[in-house]
């Protein structure tokens, strides 16, 4: 396996992993009042539009070369930041 293997499989992991939180705050909008309920959708579309750029920067690293995946890993690695600090934003604000 190749470093950028290797790489690209951890980041899917990490993605897989904010899916399973991104579901978790679904549960919680559901129970939760009219008004926490919007408040907890407006933050999952906005963490959901993250990860779709997320996803979109893992695509383009495993289709790049081995020679050029260094060059698009730092944009991603940025991604990957913005869409962290936005689940956990998100999952800290909605805790029950």
């Amino acid at each position: 396996m190749t470093m950028k293997d290797a790489y690209v499989q951890k980041i899917q992991a990490r993605l897989n992993a904010w899916d399973s939180e991104i579901e978790g705050l679904r549960a919680k909008a559901i129970e939760a009042n009219a008004d926490a309920r919007i408040a907890i959708e407006e933050q999952i579309v906005a963490v959901e539009q993250q990860q779709r750029e997320a996803q979109q920067k893992l695509d383009e690293l495993r289709q790049s070369n081995e020679d050029a995946w260094g060059d698009l890993k730092a944009g991603a690695e940025s991604a990957w930041m913005s869409l962290e600090k936005a689940v956990e934003s998100a999952a800290k604000r909605f805790q029950s």
